[in-house]
């Protein structure tokens, strides 16, 4: 396995853990709050340095980018939320946002696969 490709896996796994406690009742929103502060350092520190990318994958890092950005709204906006219907309807946007951005490193893992071939 690539470098590359252990980089985009293990950004992959910190967004399914983010994705499980987003799902979990009784979420404590500092506690999102962190785990998307590690989830951004490991995208800034690990991937956004990479170099020897084709096309694609580059618009697909730069469409993350831009989803974790959105992310970062979205759990202030729960971390505002006064109600519990209204946090709920975040948490969801929270989670459906997490299945977006699993799935674009996924995709580009399976890209980077094929180009191993």
């Amino acid at each position: 396995m690539s470098l590359n490709l252990e980089k985009y896996q293990a950004l992959a796994t910190l967004l399914e853990l983010l994705r499980a406690d987003a799902t979990t009742t009784g979420l404590d929103a500092s506690a999102l709050r962190q785990r998307l502060t590690s989830v951004q350092q490991l995208f800034r520190q690990e991937i956004v340095p990479l170099t020897n990318e084709d096309s694609r994958v580059q618009s697909y890092r730069t469409e993350i980018s831009k989803q974790l950005r959105l992310l970062e709204i979205d759990v202030m906006f729960f971390q505002g939320a006064r109600q519990a219907s209204t946090a709920q309807a975040r948490l969801q946007t929270i989670s459906d946002r997490l299945t977006t951005l699993i799935q674009y490193c996924n995709a580009i893992m399976q890209q980077q696969a094929e180009g191993e071939k």
